[in-house]
């Protein structure tokens, strides 16, 4: 059979149709929840369900890649030139029949593109959050009581841009094959995507009354920024691990192949530029590779949790007690699921769980730091000052 262009951009219109039509069952919700409210409501209430359907697609994207469907469908933004596997199902049977164990197969291609039109529909609905928020701040400048909305139409707006730039490296992860760091940076950029809904939640909260605003010390919260920057990195080892599938390179623990310092090979571990199971110069990449990228995410992991332990310690006063709870729940979470990805030979679940649990935790970490402020600490009068309240 000929072979299929990486890029038709034939069904380019009905991708988006569907879209549109998977965002309309949202904001139709929306709407009719808040339909005598003031913008703001209805805008905050909609960027929470994006962000919540964000989550559900990062997800999504997760068991896309842990089932083996990211080339279930060859080609980009479509199907092997169609908008669904139902228009596309004679070329992908014929690639099952020459390749029954290969990439394509009508379940893989049902799910990519199931993956695709969530991922469309997520971008309709940011590009209505940027819309809306546009026009609600037009309707304040021209309001004869002026001010101004609660988040600033340039944090959707950017959000666009971001999702855009998303819809771009899913479309080089497949036309790459699969290439570990586009699928690495295309993971960071979903983590990155909610990060930026979250805070808009999180300021339509504090404006709406619904948070309260909490401040911390200068060094609790220079410790909570950390903490966030060590998530961030652990969660980039974290996809190179899956995209590389160095999961089982180490199949006990404590210890990695029965010792607490296996043969690892870290040049070509973190060689980022190259092709998936490949070195630099086009070898198969070795073992001893693969159990260096498994072992430097697990002895970060260490680091990551006791960091994220001592900011819930921080973070136990009653104003943050609930964030305390939920980062020690994260954080079990993540510590059961990873070690059941290891023991138990990476199952489904469990991986899914482990990209679930990260997710969390950078919702959580990004609301706090949205939430929060240094407190500014006790200043003792300077001289003019003690000298006026003196007279």
């Amino acid at each position: 059979m000929p072979e299929q262009a990486l890029y038709d951009f034939g069904p380019t219109g009905r991708m988006m149709l569907m879209g549109v039509l998977l965002a309309l069952g949202p904001l139709a919700w929306v709407w009719l929840r808040r339909r005598d409210a003031a913008p703001a409501q209805r805008l905050r209430l909609l960027t929470l369900l994006t962000l919540f359907l964000t989550f559900d697609l990062v997800l999504f994207g997760a068991f896309t890649r842990l089932t083996d469907s990211g080339l279930g469908c060859p080609d980009w933004p479509g199907c092997y030139g169609s908008a669904s596997p139902v228009g596309a199902r004679q070329a992908i049977s014929q690639a099952q029949e020459a390749m029954p164990t290969g990439p394509v197969t009508h379940t893989k291609a049902w799910i990519e593109m199931i993956h695709r039109y969530l991922a469309t529909g997520v971008g309709v609905l940011i590009l209505t959050l940027a819309v809306a928020s546009w026009a609600a701040w037009r309707q304040a400048q021209r309001s004869p009581q002026g001010g101004r909305p609660a988040v600033s139409p340039w944090w959707p707006s950017f959000t666009l841009v971001w999702v855009c730039l998303q819809g771009a490296f899913g479309a080089l992860t497949v036309t790459m094959k699969l290439f570990p760091l586009i699928v690495t940076l295309h993971l960071l950029g979903g983590m990155g995507l909610l990060a930026l809904l979250r805070v808009q939640s999180t300021r339509y909260a504090l404006a709406g009354g619904e948070l309260a605003p909490v401040q911390l010390s200068p060094a609790v919260r220079g410790f909570l920024l950390a903490s966030f920057v060590l998530l961030w990195l652990q969660i980039a080892l974290g996809g190179w691990v899956s995209t590389n599938y160095a999961v089982l390179a180490c199949t006990d623990f404590p210890a990695c192949q029965g010792s607490f310092w296996p043969a690892m090979d870290f040049q070509p571990a973190f060689t980022l530029w190259r092709e998936l199971g490949q070195g630099r110069g086009g070898e198969n990449i070795s073992f001893q590779a693969l159990t260096a990228i498994h072992y430097v995410h697990r002895l970060a992991a260490y680091a990551v949790i006791a960091a994220l332990l001592l900011l819930a310690w921080l973070l136990r006063g009653p104003s943050t007690r609930a964030l305390c709870l939920w980062l020690l729940a994260l954080v079990a979470w993540q510590f059961a699921s990873g070690l059941s990805n290891v023991v138990l030979g990476w199952p489904l679940v469990a991986a899914v769980a482990h990209t679930a649990g990260a997710a969390g935790l950078v919702i959580l970490l990004t609301g706090a730091i949205a939430s929060t402020g240094s407190a500014e600490p006790a200043r003792a009068p300077n001289s003019l000052n003690a000298s006026r309240l003196s007279a």
